[in-house]
């Protein structure tokens, strides 16, 4: 099977060789754009079976049975997830969004195969398995990691991978949420950063085969079947800012308690990482099944999208919408703050649902609303708490119109939009995925390169260096010759107490070594952290090992350096990305 395999992508990359450069990129985003949807109806096809195969199952049998097989699921699933990740691919947990935006910008594109297929393992046993996870973070990361791979299978350089990824990101997530148009914003707001990005042709392109591939083998069927959606009056419109702004507060208190509890897990030194998921998946199924035994829903477990449904066809009294929302937004902060294999979408939309359905229901006792404004102020619920989460207002917009193919709720959701941007930006600095990478130790800045040359050379020099460098504290011909053994750099700054004194060339360092004597270094040249871009190219010109050693400006001592070799680095990094 491997072979055969082989051989196929051995002939589709001979074929895909023949076609004229002009076409080339036109035909490797159909190849992009269908590998990845199928990857992602992969993944929620295999994942829904596992969940009504259990969590479904056993909630028609007996009281006794559902608890302990749902605990039996949960225990055996979140174990696995755990090993899977903790041994084989760390970044594979999550939602994967922010890691794929890391690889878009840090590694051109490229995702490790390893990546992939713990995801789509992982997810599946997570969020199938009863986590309170969602599956569109997962299907992003494991789309755009299979074109990566594939366009390697293909013949593509490491430097030109990036459009494969964003293509698989932008079909994955067309294919996981049958929302061609919101997966195309939400690439190019979230992953590229750049609603004007060169790549939105092959995004577009992408983005609409996803579409067709979850059209074909699943349904053109919208998520959520509204009925009664009528033009709202304007009642609906004074409500929609309060119901927004409850909705991106709890959007809020998500992404608080997350982050707090994501930092904190570390400290559970008593426990093994590979099994801190099960701590997240033992709450959610003491949470989920109280809430089960006491009204026989299952939207605590999995992504919820049976009661989220329910609550859209106005069948959920506002008391059971407030107990859901309670118990899904303790049980999803766990799962996720503890290492859990899933994303945040389906979480935030069911959460903003539930918010609105309640607060629609309570002002419902004293005001007149009918069926429908109710209906539209839990939809405007949805797109305002999914927007205060991930900081992208135009997604939230379009992902809750396509899901439920009703235009008449764009204005009450654009209303809402400004509304829950504002709340979001009043008590978070950043979004969820940009406050997991600050939390991981990248800085934005780094990660996201300037759209323009000018912009990019007033940046610090630190956004650049490189802070750990290998460096020199003794010039014995021994010590020497064990530092070259150990590192290929060709060369090394000779520190003395902290503070650099000179640039050891390897060769001038191979000579030493082989003539046993202390070898001459190269006086060297210093700037500080916070000198522009623009002065280091200057520092670089002065430098004859072209290497530039940061320095802190109180004592001297060294803090990192920059090679000419890291600016050019970053120069096609920026470049390519503003193209």
């Amino acid at each position: 099977m491997r072979l055969l395999s082989f051989m196929t992508f051995n002939r589709l990359a001979a074929l895909v060789q023949r076609v004229p450069s002009r076409g080339r990129p036109l035909v490797l985003t159909c190849v992009f754009g269908l590998c990845a949807g199928l990857a992602a109806v992969a993944f929620q096809v295999t994942m829904n079976l596992l969940y009504r195969a259990t969590f479904v199952s056993l909630s028609h049998q007996s009281k006794l049975t559902f608890l302990l097989g749902s605990l039996a699921v949960v225990v055996t699933t979140s174990l696995l997830v755990g090993f899977l990740v903790s041994q084989f691919a760390p970044e594979a947990s999550g939602s994967g969004i922010p890691q794929l935006k890391l690889a878009f910008w840090k590694d051109f594109g490229v995702v490790p195969w390893r990546v992939v297929w713990v995801k789509f393992v992982a997810g599946v046993l997570s969020i199938g398995g009863g986590c309170s996870l969602g599956r569109e973070g997962p299907s992003v990361q494991l789309a755009a990691g299979l074109a990566s791979n594939v366009s390697g299978l293909l013949g593509e350089s490491k430097q030109r991978r990036r459009m494969a990824a964003a293509a698989g990101a932008a079909s994955g997530l067309a294919a996981a949420f049958n929302t061609p148009l919101a997966a195309v914003t939400f690439v190019l707001e979230e992953i590229i950063a750049d609603l004007n990005s060169t790549l939105l042709g092959s995004v577009l392109l992408a983005s609409v085969i996803g579409a067709f591939v979850v059209h074909g083998l699943i349904g053109r069927q919208p998520a959520f079947a509204l009925s009664r959606v009528e033009t709202a009056g304007w009642l609906v419109y004074v409500l929609t800012p309060v119901v927004a702004a409850a909705a991106a507060f709890i959007g809020v208190l998500f992404q608080k308690w997350t982050m707090g509890l994501r930092a904190r897990r570390i400290e559970v030194t008593w426990l093994p990482p590979w099994m801190r998921p099960m701590l997240g998946g033992l709450a959610t199924w003491a949470l989920g099944s109280v809430v089960f035994l006491q009204t026989h829903h299952l939207g605590v477990f999995s992504l919820g999208y049976d009661d989220l449904s329910t609550g859209l066809s106005l069948q959920l009294g506002w008391k059971l919408a407030a107990i859901l929302l309670g118990t899904k937004l303790v049980a999803t902060v766990l799962c996720y703050g503890l290492g859990g294999c899933g994303g945040i979408f389906s979480p935030t939309l069911f959460l903003g649902g539930m918010c609105g359905i309640c607060i629609a229901g309570l002002w419902a006792l004293a005001l007149p609303l009918t069926p429908p404004d109710q209906l539209t102020l839990a939809v405007v619920g949805m797109s305002a708490c999914l927007g205060a989460v991930v900081r992208a207002p135009v997604t939230g917009i379009l992902i809750v119109f396509e899901m439920t193919h009703e235009f008449s709720l764009v204005p009450a959701l654009m209303l809402g939009a400004l509304v829950s941007q504002a709340v979001t930006r009043k008590f978070n600095r950043h979004s969820f995925y940009e406050e997991i990478l600050l939390q991981d130790g990248h800085r934005l800045d780094h990660v996201v390169p300037p759209r323009d040359l000018q912009a990019w050379q007033q940046l610090p020099i630190s956004a650049i260096a490189t802070f750990h460098p290998v460096i020199v504290e003794e010039l014995s011909p021994l010590k020497i010759g064990d530092l070259l053994r150990a590192h290929p750099y060709q060369r090394f700054p000779v520190v003395v107490e902290g503070r650099p004194i000179g640039i050891l060339t390897r060769k001038e360092a191979e000579a030493a070594v082989a003539a046993k004597r202390e070898p001459r270094v190269e006086p060297p040249v210093t700037c500080l952290p916070e000198q522009t871009i623009r002065q280091l190219q200057s520092k670089l010109i002065e430098s004859s090992s072209l290497m530039v050693v940061l320095v802190d400006q109180p004592a001297g001592k060294i803090l990192g350096l920059v090679t000419l070799h890291d600016l050019l680095r970053a120069e096609v990094a920026m470049a390519n990305g503003a193209t």
